[in-house]
């Protein structure tokens, strides 16, 4: 089983201590987004975790808590972009702060563990194409050797953050300006020796040499792991999206990064709301059980291959 943490909230900025609390007591419990009521006990033992995939814009909370994490495989997915408080209400200086954890997060792990996130792009007066590009520069230059992939996306317009964005007059790039851009970033990704993927994009780009990214990603996790696992790809993510199944043990309605973009939270009023109900002693994100809940042991194992399934990917 791998475990997502969390594409719906930032866990390891917020809600550390809660969830290194459901790592000592070896499971969590999470609401069914449709059903608030059917909730799933998930056992987190390593013998069932194979890997946890963190995403995150700030995870100084985590830096000296890791050793918590010593007999389980992780990574993180970890965003820095280049917009200020109008967009990114709540994320610190990013060169007073967020650069740095990034380095000090990768010189504990590896580059290979911590994953740049430059996403999502739009474009706007203020957030022009040129601004990015000297943004963009900036950045990689200095997490050059700290890690070795770089992840883009173009702003997605939802429902939920469609208003938002209309105010901000985000657009995402289009047509040839969206190639020149790209081929611009990644001649820059080149020079700092990182490779650069794009993240649930239906545009093909790999004639730049610009892959698909899988943010779940098989390959690293075999990698970790020094085997092959055994899963599919997660049906419940876009078809554009090539990540492989995983358990997401996070809440809408509960990141308080406040971004302007956000798609995992509905209003601010909502997550102000759910942050007065987090207990970080309960089993779930948010709130606690309640009587009229029905909960669920979700039935889970390893992905790791055998050694029937390992002497097959050798033929």
């Amino acid at each position: 089983m791998i475990i997502s943490a969390s594409r719906r909230t930032d866990i390891p900025n917020y809600y550390s201590e809660w969830f290194l609390n459901r790592i000592r007591e070896g499971f969590v419990c999470v609401r069914n987004p449709m059903n608030v009521h059917q909730i799933s006990r998930i056992p987190l033992s390593p013998d069932v975790v194979d890997c946890i995939v963190f995403w995150t814009k700030n995870p100084a909370n985590m830096l000296d808590k890791l050793d918590l994490l010593k007999d389980y495989q992780y990574y993180f997915q970890y965003t820095i972009t280049p917009y200020g408080k109008d967009i990114e209400r709540n994320i610190p200086d990013k060169n007073g702060v967020v650069i740095p954890v990034f380095k000090t997060l990768s010189e504990k792990i590896g580059s290979e563990r911590v994953i740049w996130r430059y996403d999502p792009i739009f474009f706007s007066e203020k957030y022009t194409p040129e601004y990015h590009l000297r943004a963009f520069r900036k950045i990689a230059g200095e997490l050059k050797g700290y890690t070795q992939k770089c992840v883009i996306s173009f702003v997605d317009i939802y429902r939920k953050n469609k208003k938002r964005l209309e105010e901000a007059n985000a657009a995402p790039p289009v047509g040839d300006e969206l190639w020149d851009f790209c081929k611009e970033l990644k001649e820059i990704a080149d020079s700092c020796g990182m490779e650069l993927a794009t993240c649930t994009e239906k545009i093909d780009l790999t004639p730049l040499g610009i892959t698909h990214n899988s943010c779940i990603d098989r390959n690293l996790i075999e990698k970790l792991l020094g085997c092959k696992i055994i899963s599919k790809k997660d049906k419940n993510q876009r078809e554009e999206c090539g990540c492989v199944e995983s358990i997401d043990v996070g809440a809408y309605n509960t990141c308080m990064n406040l971004c302007t973009y956000c798609y995992a939270n509905f209003s601010v009023d909502n997550v102000l709301k759910n942050q007065l109900e987090h207990n970080v002693n309960s089993p779930l994100l948010c709130g606690d059980i309640g009587p009229g809940d029905t909960i669920h042991d979700r039935s889970v194992s390893s992905v790791k291959a055998g050694p029937e399934q390992l002497n097959l990917w050798e033929i």
